[in-house]
């Protein structure tokens, strides 16, 4: 909506109406053809849950969220397993102190 505005510059009445019509119409065809695409993607097919819900955004062109702290403690915890003790305390803090 926001580019189309933008297209339509200083038009007005019945000229604006059928010019954002239009904009908005090939906005939507062209998101659609977007979503197909990246669904069809081998990525998009092997991911699941929030896994693909990232990649869906990202491959849509949307920028990716900064990740949660929940986030990143799932991912550091995941990617901490088989350290035990000092280690995985010392790997942890260093893990959820980067910036994501």
């Amino acid at each position: 909506m926001a580019d189309c505005n933008k297209e339509a510059g200083d038009k007005k009445g019945d000229e604006r109406q059928a010019f954002m019509k239009t904009c908005l119409s090939n906005k939507k065809l062209a998101q659609q053809t977007k979503m197909t695409t990246c669904n069809a993607d081998p990525k998009a097919k092997a991911l699941k849950g929030d896994e693909r819900k990232a990649f869906m955004k990202e491959c849509l062109g949307a920028k990716p969220a900064a990740a949660t702290q929940q986030d990143k403690m799932k991912t550091c915890n995941k990617d901490a397993t088989g350290k035990s003790g000092d280690e995985r305390k010392a790997f942890m803090k260093d893990c959820l102190s980067k910036k994501a």
